[in-house]
């Protein structure tokens, strides 16, 4: 029996490719859990049409993310802490502070999007990162400066 993949099924296939397959295993198994669909002209053109309409949505997506990043690229995110002897910091720079800050320059991030690549003990000029969309990232500065 042939049928058509509607999901990644392990040791099988990728969604939609077309398989043969035991109609008991088609039948009891992949057309159950919709894992799976019968073969046939009508199928096949609705499994190209999602996946036409899932390319252009990822297509939208990835030019929304690259927009973004060059726009954050240019950010320079200030940071205020208390500071000690040697201009050293007390606590240290969260992602969550980070979020709040791109939050107050008109930016929605997620706090889990952003890594702080350099280590912040010190006040001065440091690398941050977001990533936006699995092929898109932004780095950014964060300036660390003492709080009044």
């Amino acid at each position: 029996m042939l049928v058509l993949l509607q999901a990644n099924v392990p040791n099988l296939g990728h969604i939609g490719d077309l398989i043969k397959v035991k109609s008991g295993y088609a039948r009891n198994y992949l057309f159950p859990r919709k894992l799976a669909v019968l073969a046939d002209e009508r199928n096949q053109k609705s499994l190209e049409h999602q996946r036409r309409q899932a390319d252009l949505k990822k297509q939208k997506e990835l030019a929304v993310a690259t927009e973004l990043a060059a726009t954050i690229s240019a950010l320079s995110l200030t940071i205020q802490k208390p500071v000690g002897e040697e201009d050293k910091i007390f606590g240290t720079v969260t992602t969550q502070e980070l979020a709040d800050a791109f939050h107050s320059a008109g930016h929605e991030i997620d706090r889990r999007m952003i890594t702080i690549i350099d280590e912040i003990k010190l006040v001065g000029v440091y690398k941050g990162s977001v990533k936006l969309h699995p092929e898109v990232s932004a780095q950014f500065n964060i300036w660390v400066v003492a709080q009044n």
